[in-house]
């Protein structure tokens, strides 16, 4: 089990731009550094391997016809310790292994909301298991899920 020590290194795969910055903006006042913003597969690829995300965030829709699953694989390629949290409002469309992401935050969600998954998130990969109750605006993959079940 990997455990990563706080602040997160995080990357935003997000075609959304608004969306991006609120997600930045939340994931800095947790403390945390944003290190690359992505709106699409091929911005992924073109990030250097400097960027070395502890944690991404990913849309399953992205720009230029790429999408999230394919750019999960690439993260995961890339920088094999990265956590990645799906962000989405197509949940159904992630397969059962959920492509090797830890869990999914479904969109619409507030700003508690993802601040209570982020606060979830973080305890389960700095000090696994989570003490925090799992939050509702967070569903954790199911082999994620059953290596915090202590």
């Amino acid at each position: 089990m990997i455990r990563l020590k706080r602040p997160f290194r995080v990357l935003i795969v997000e075609d959304e731009a608004l969306l991006a910055m609120d997600i930045e903006a939340l994931v800095e006042d947790a403390g945390h550094t944003v290190v690359g913003e992505a709106a699409s597969l091929h911005e992924v690829e073109a990030l250097g391997i400097e960027a070395a995300p502890d944690l991404a965030f990913v849309d399953l829709q992205l720009a230029h016809d790429t999408n999230g699953l394919d750019a999960a694989r690439l993260i995961h390629a890339r920088w094999a310790q990265a956590a990645v949290i799906f962000v989405t409002a197509n949940p159904k469309k992630i397969p059962e292994d959920f492509a090797g992401a830890h869990g999914v935050i479904p969109k619409p969600f507030s700003r508690a909301g993802l601040t209570a998954a982020l606060r979830y998130i973080e305890e389960g990969l700095s000090d696994p298991p989570p003490t925090s109750p799992i939050p509702a605006s967070f569903i954790a993959s199911p082999a994620f899920a059953a290596t915090w079940d202590a």
